[in-house]
C-alpha cells in the first residue's frame, strides 16, 4: 500500500523534498539546544566569556526563528503538497470508476461510491503530507538525542532507551485495534452516505406516501450504527493516549530518579543532567507526532485499502490488446446465436438470431423481464455476450474499442438523466464540440425549441437537480435533442415514452419518427400504439424469439402479439 502511495509523489517531488529538508532542519535545531546549552554551561559560563555567550544565544535565538520559518514552509508547501497527491488520486480514482462496467454500478451505491471520492482520500492525504514529516521529525529526533545521551551519561541512556521499545510496543498494540475501529468507522460512514444520499434523491416518494417516520427510522439506526463505531474507535484512541501520556511522565520521572542517585554517588554533575533533561524535553514533540503518525497512519491506511480495493477491479466488458476504433457507415446489426445471463447461472437471452438491415426500425415487444433491454445492452457493449457474437457492419464488436462503438449509437431510455446545469449545456453533452447554432438546431428538430424560449434565461436556464425544473416530456425531449446533435448510425429507443401521458407521446413520437430516419433504429416499447409503423416487430419472451413481423403480419398470425394487442385495445 505504501509504495502505491508513494508512486502519487513522483510529480511533486521537488515539494516533497522540500518539506522533508524543512523536517531534517527542524530536528537538527531541536537536538543542538541541548548541546550548545551543555557547552554554555560548561565553558562560557565558568570561563565567565559572557559576550560571547550573549552572542551564543542570540544565535540560538536565531535558529529559533529559522526552525518557526521552516515550519511555516512545512505547513504552506506540506498542505499544497498533499492537496495535489489528493488531487491526482482522486483522477486516477475517477477515471478508472469511468472504465467499470454497468455490473460494478449494479451493485454499488452512489453514496459508497462517493465516500471514497471524499472522505477516504483525504485521510490518504493527512497520510501523504503528515506521515513522512512525522516520522523524520521523530526519528532524528529520538536517534540524535539517544546517541548523545550515551556520550554523555550511558548508564542513564540504557534507562531511557529500555523504557521507548516498551513505550513503541504499547504503542504498536494500541495501533492495531485503532486500525481495526478506523475500518468500521469507514464503512459505516460509507452506509450512512448512502442512506443519506437515497433519502435526499426520494424525498418526493417519501412524502408522497407520507413515509417520513420510516426514513426517518432507517436512518436513526444507520446512524447509531456509525455512532457505535466511532464510540468503540475513540475507546481505542483513549486509551492510546492515556498510555501515551503515562511514559510521557514516567520518562523524565526516571530520568530525574536515576540521575538524582548517579549524583548522590558523585557519578553524574548537575549540568549533565540538566543536558539530559532537556533531551528528555526534546523528546515531547516527537513522541507526540508519533503518536500523530499511529492516528493518520491507521486512518490513512484504511482509506488506502478501500482505495486499492476499488482499483484493483477490472472491468469484465474488456477490449482486446491493439483493438481499432470502429467505422460505421451503413448501420447492418446481425446478433448472431447470442445467449447471456448475468450470473452465469439463469440465463436471460438464449440463442437469439436477429439480423438488422441498414436504415430499417425494429421493435421489440414482449413481457417485463423478457430480456428486451438486456438484449438492447448488449449491443453497445454495456455487458459481454456469454455465447455468440454481435456484428455491426460485419465487425465483431469485441474487436474494437467500446468508445467507437457507443460514439455510432443513439440511446434514448425512459428514464432521461438530466444534469444539474442549463438547457443548453444539457443538450450539448449529446456532441460537447457543438456550436450554439448546432444547439438551437437540434432544440428544433426535437420540437423543444419553443419550450426553451420561453423559460426564464432561455438556453442558459438552470434546470435543478435531475432537471426538477421540466416536465417528464421535456427531459424526453432534452434527450432527443442530444440526439440529433449527436447524429448517430444507431438508434435505440428504451421505452421512452413510457412513462409520458397520451398527449405528450403523441407529441414526442413525431420527434422520433424524424430522428429515426436514415438510421438503423431499435424501438423496445410496451404501449404497442407506439410500434405499428415499425418495419420490423419482433416479440421476445422467456429470453427467445418468439415471432417476428409486420403489425399486420402478427396480427393475422393471431398468436403472442395479436394477444398483447388485443389487451391494450388498440383501435
Amino acid at each position: 500500500m505504501i509504495k502505491t502511495l508513494f508512486s502519487y509523489f513522483g510529480p511533486h517531488k521537488k515539494i516533497f523534498a522540500l518539506d522533508m529538508f524543512c523536517a531534517i532542519m527542524v530536528a537538527a535545531i531541536d537536538l543542538a539546544f541541548p548541546l550548545v546549552s551543555r557547552y554554555a554551561m560548561y565553558d562560557l559560563l565558568p570561563d565567565k566569556a559572557y559576550r560571547f555567550f550573549f552572542v551564543l544565544m542570540a544565535s540560538v535565538a536565531v535558529f529559533f526563528l529559522l526552525r518557526s520559518l521552516f515550519y511555516y514552509i512545512m505547513t504552506y508547501w506540506g498542505q499544497t503538497f498533499g492537496i495535489r497527491v489528493e488531487a491526482d488520486i482522486r483522477e486516477a480514482l475517477f477515471n478508472h470508476l469511468q472504465t467499470l462496467d454497468f455490473e460494478f454500478y449494479d451493485k454499488n451505491r452512489t453514496g459508497k461510491i462517493m465516500s471514497r471520492l471524499t472522505g477516504d482520500l483525504f485521510e490518504i492525504t493527512e497520510l501523504a503530507h503528515h506521515g513522512p514529516e512525522d516520522l523524520v521529525i521523530s526519528i532524528l529526533t529520538i536517534i540524535g538525542s539517544l546517541t548523545f545521551m550515551f556520550m554523555i551519561e550511558w548508564r542513564l541512556a540504557l534507562v531511557v532507551a529500555i523504557l521507548i521499545p516498551i513505550f513503541l510496543i504499547i504503542v504498536m498494540s494500541r495501533r492495531r485495534r485503532m486500525s481495526i475501529a478506523s475500518t468500521n468507522v469507514k464503512q459505516r460512514l460509507a452506509a450512512i452516505s448512502s442512506d443519506i444520499e437515497s433519502s435526499i434523491s426520494g424525498m418526493k416518494t417519501s412524502k408522497a406516501f407520507a413515509n417520513e417516520n420510516v426514513d426517518r427510522k432507517r436512518f436513526d439506526d444507520s446512524n447509531d450504527r456509525y455512532k457505535g463505531a466511532k464510540k468503540e474507535f475513540y475507546k481505542a484512541m483513549g486509551q492510546f493516549n492515556a498510555s501515551q501520556e503515562f511514559f510521557m511522565c514516567i520518562i523524565p520521572l526516571s530520568v530525574i530518579t536515576f540521575g538524582g542517585w548517579l549524583i548522590m554517588k558523585d557519578q553524574m554533575n548537575y549540568i549533565d543532567l540538566i543536558t539530559f533533561t532537556l533531551f528528555v524535553t526534546t523528546f515531547v514533540t516527537p513522541i507526540r507526532k508519533m503518536s500523530n503518525f499511529a492516528e493518520t497512519f491507521t486512518n490513512g491506511t484504511a482509506g488506502l485499502k478501500r482505495f486499492m480495493e476499488v482499483m484493483a477491479m477490472e472491468p469484465k466488458v474488456k477490449e482486446k490488446e491493439g483493438a481499432s476504433p470502429l467505422t460505421v457507415t451503413e448501420g447492418h446489426i446481425k446478433v448472431e446465436n447470442v445467449s447471456f445471463s448475468y450470473n452465469e447461472v439463469s440465463e436471460v437471452l438464449e440463442d437469439i438470431d436477429l439480423d438488422i438491415q441498414p436504415g430499417e426500425t425494429v421493435a421489440i415487444v414482449g413481457h417485463s423481464g423478457g430480456g428486451k433491454t438486456t438484449l438492447c445492452q448488449l449491443i453497445p457493449r454495456f455487458y459481454d455476450v456469454t455465447e455468440g457474437a454481435i456484428y455491426i457492419d460485419g465487425t465483431d464488436i469485441r474487436d474494437v474499442t467500446k468508445t467507437s462503438i457507443r460514439e455510432n449509437i443513439g440511446i434514448v431510455q425512459q428514464e432521461v438523466f438530466i444534469f444539474a446545469d442549463s438547457v443548453y449545456e444539457n443538450i450539448r453533452y449529446g456532441r460537447p464540440s457543438a456550436t450554439f447554432e448546432e444547439v438551437v438546431e437540434a432544440a428544433k428538430k426535437a420540437e423543444i425549441y419553443e419550450d426553451i424560449m420561453e423559460m426564464p434565461d432561455q438556453f442558459e436556464t438552470y434546470v435543478g437537480e435531475r432537471g426538477t425544473q421540466l416536465s417528464g416530456g421535456q427531459k424526453q425531449r432534452l434527450s432527443i435533442a442530444r440526439i440529433f446533435l449527436k447524429d448517430p448510425k444507431i438508434l435505440i429507443l428504451d421505452e421512452a415514452t413510457s412513462a409520458l401521458d397520451t398527449v405528450t407521446e403523441r407529441r414526442i413520437q413525431a420527434s422520433f419518427d424524424e430522428l429515426a430516419k436514415g438510421r438503423t433504429t431499435l424501438v423496445i416499447a410496451h404501449r404497442l400504439s407506439t410500434v405499428r409503423n415499425a418495419d420490423r416487430i419482433v416479440v421476445i419472451e422467456g429470453g427467445r424469439i418468439m415471432e417476428s413481423g409486420t403489425h399486420q403480419e402478427l396480427l393475422d398470425a393471431g398468436g403472442r402479439y395479436a394477444a398483447l394487442y388485443n389487451t391494450q385495445k388498440i383501435d
